[in-house]
Order: structure tokens, then sequence, then C-alpha cells
């Protein structure tokens, strides 16, 4: 029998589980998010709900993972025999497949507007000249299609290597090499003059934007920051060693995904603040404003290309897991088909991909419930894909799993004392449900 894959360390896995969550959600989406809906107050309870709902799920999925010691959908299987709960498991590998096909197209704007930042091409434009050059690149079919495969085949060459060799060896370079490229933008960003009203906008709350919606927008961030609901941290559980402290990973995990989101917002508040511009520009933030204001500033051309290559970097490293979820389903296990299914899994992905990549241009005129390819995909995979597989999950690992099995397994390699793991039972059982299925409703 094949050796089963492990992660040489806990560190290896953290930083690997990190850059899971970590990416477009936290840097992209974020920003956007936060900068429409008041700021302080969206980031204060995006802090609230990642604790109290994000983490508790993430680390049920930690559970489930380690138990079982396999794939998503053998995991259920495998703790649940002879019943339906499996179904999990193929609706996150499914769901899962279809991200990562509309998720390689952002991924191919990013190269995108990476291969201009070396060129030289990005500077010297006003924002209504890159707001211009955005449309022309979404829109041009050549140019979506080649970036996307190219993005594709940036995390075969990682994901076909497996998890030491593949996945965590090149977590161990990116993360670290985004936190310093962070720290250099937020550097740069509050040293230029009028910055702090952009700190007093992300760190103050504005009582006024207190409302229900903003709430709810909170929570779903929160919630799909994490990317909980996938089975995505089944998988990478599955090759966690049993000494490692499933609660002190699941606790660093989410730490970093809000530490993240916190100089996503110090690099770009401060920085539209300082310049004039208004932090309300939707999903264009990244793409049209922020080249706007670093086009301003002196070396905005070199931070700018900074910035791109972090971007790519936390895009990556979600696209790594979210490939190995289906790759590990194909395998189970067996090492010899993990290139060739890897191969498989990317060719899939960019077919699938291919009307989200054409959404704005030769396939505009395609709607789905008045939804572009890109936009239903998105739609289908947040509103409904997620929030149901983690609202299943938290219902399995409460009520299905016996309580002292997941007792057993959460103490093993952990100091967790019995009352914590009761209080995270109640929040599994009861409080995560419900403000699962406000966020379903909404």
């Amino acid at each position: 029998m094949a050796k089963k894959q492990q992660w040489s360390s806990k560190l290896g896995f953290i930083l690997a589980a990190a850059g899971s969550a970590i990416g477009l959600g936290a840097i992209w989406k974020f920003p956007y998010m936060a900068g429409a809906n008041g700021g302080g107050v969206f980031f204060l309870l995006f802090i609230i709900f990642t604790i109290l709902i994000g983490t508790p799920i993430l680390l049920a999925e930690f559970v489930i993972g380690r138990r079982a010691g396999t794939d998503a959908v053998t995991s259920y299987k495998k703790l649940a025999p002879g019943s339906a709960w499996h179904l999990i498991g193929y609706l996150g590998t499914i769901v899962s497949f279809i991200i990562l096909s509309f998720y390689s197209v952002v991924g191919g704007w990013i190269l995108s507007y990476l291969a201009r930042s070396f060129t030289g091409s990005l500077s010297g434009m006003t924002q209504e000249q890159y707001g211009s050059l955005f449309e022309n690149i979404i829109s041009s079919p050549w140019e979506t299609l080649i970036t996307q495969s190219l993005f594709i085949l940036l995390t075969v060459l990682v994901v076909q290597g497996g998890i030491q060799k593949g996945i965590e060896r090149a977590s161990r370079y990116m993360m670290p090499s985004l936190f310093i490229l962070f720290l250099i933008l937020v550097a740069r960003s509050l040293t230029l003059e009028g910055a702090m009203e952009g700190v007093r906008f992300l760190l103050v709350p504005d009582w006024s934007y207190l409302t229900g919606e903003t709430a709810l927008l909170a929570l779903g961030q929160a919630f799909f920051s994490l990317t909980v609901g996938l089975s995505v941290m089944v998988t990478y559980a599955s090759y966690l060693s049993k000494e490692d402290s499933m609660p002190r990973s699941a606790i660093s995990v989410s730490g970093l995904n809000i530490l993240i989101s916190l100089l996503a917002g110090l690099v770009i508040f401060p920085s539209v603040y300082a310049l004039g511009f208004q932090p309300d520009q939707g999903p264009g933030i990244a793409f049209v404003v922020l080249p706007a204001v670093f086009n301003e500033i002196a070396f905005g051309g070199i931070f700018l290309t900074v910035f791109l290559i972090l971007l790519l970097f936390a895009t990556l490293t979600s696209a790594f897991s979210i490939l190995e979820i289906g790759v590990a389903a194909l395998t189970k296990g067996n090492q010899k088909k993990r290139l060739p299914y890897t191969w498989l899994m990317g060719i899939l992905v960019f077919i699938a991909g291919i009307p989200s990549a054409l959404s704005f241009g030769v396939f505009s005129d395609f709607t789905i419930l008045g939804r572009n390819f890109f936009d239903f995909a998105d739609f289908i995979t947040s509103s409904f894909g997620l929030p149901i597989g983690a609202l299943f999950i938290s219902i399995f690992v409460s009520y299905r799993l016996k309580r002292e099995d997941v007792w057993n397994e959460i103490k093993q390699g952990s100091s967790t004392s019995r009352d914590l793991f009761n209080a995270w039972i109640i929040l599994l059982r009861y409080i995560v449900p419900i403000a699962i299925i406000f966020v379903f409703l909404s």
C-alpha cells in the first residue's frame, strides 16, 4: 500500500490552509464590500462573524477530514456508511469545479494586468482610461481565453506535485512573500498625505451604517472569505497529522484571514482618500481605481506591480485547494494517478470556464436568470452551493457524529478544555445553522 500523503509540518498545513482562505475574497472583495458599507462598522461585524460563524465551520471540516483521512466524498461514506451524507462531498466537489471555472478567469485578468505592468503600459492613464482598459481586457475573447489557460496551467503544475512537493512548497514561498509585499504597500499607503482619513474610515465605526443589510453582507463576507462549505478543508485536513492541534490551526487560519483583510483595507482606503477618490467604487476598485491611485504617487508603477504579484499569489493559493478537492476525489490516495487526473481536471475546468471567459464579450447577450455566464456561476455557487454545504457540515458534525468521537478527535494534539468543546458544539448546533439560513435567504 502506498504511503499516505501528509503535510510535512503544522506550519506547512496552516500556510496552505490560510492560502486557500486568503484569495480574492480577502484582497479583492473585502475592500469593495467594506467601502460600500460604511468601512468600520462592516469590518467590526466581519470580525465578529468570522470568529463566531466561520471558524466553527472551519473546525468542523477539519474534524471530518482528519478523522476519515481521505478525500471529501469518501470521508462522509466512511464516517456515515449506508447513508446519503456523502452527497455533501459530491456537492462540494461540483461547486468547487464551478468556482474554479470562473475564478480562473479573474486569475487571467490579473495576468493581463501584470504583463502590462511589466512593460510599463499601465502608467500615465486617467481613471476613465483605466476603466476603458478593463472593459477592453474582459471583452477580448483571445486575451481572456489565453490568460485563463495560463492561470490554470500554473495551478496544475503545482497541484500535480502533490501535497509536500507541490501545494505546501508553493505556499511556503507565496504566503510569506504575500505578507512582506503587503507590509511594503501598507507602509507606502500610510505615508501619503491625508492617509489617516482612510484609516479612520476602516477602523472607526460609523454607526449610521449599522443596518440589517450591512450585518447580512458582513456575515456573508466572513462566511465566504474562509471558503467553508466546499469540503475543501475536509480534503486538506485529511493530510493532517494526529499530533497537530486542529482548534489552534482553525484559529490561526481565521486570524490570518482577518489580518490580510485588514492589510488590504490599509493599502486601499488610505490611498483612495489621500488622492481624492471615493471608497464605494465597487468590484472595479482593484482593476480601475488602484491603478489610477498608484499612478499618482512616486514609484507608483513599481507599487502597482507589487500589488498585482500579491493578488496573483493569493488567487493561486486558493486555486490550489479548489483543484485539489477534485483531484483527491478522483485519485483516492493513489499517487500514481495524480499526474493524469490533475491534467484532466485542469482541461475540464478550462472548458467549463470558456462561457465565463467570454461572458463580457462574445457571449455578453446570453443570460441565465438575467445574468451572464460569469455572474450566474458566481451567484449559484455563492448563494446556494456554499451555504447549503456549510449548513449540512455543521449538522453532520454536531448531530450525526457521536459527540465522544468528535471530542476524541478534537483533543488529539490539543489542550482544548471540555467546556470550550461544548461551547463549539452549541455554536454548530444552533447559532451557525440559523446564521447560514439568514444568509441563504438574503
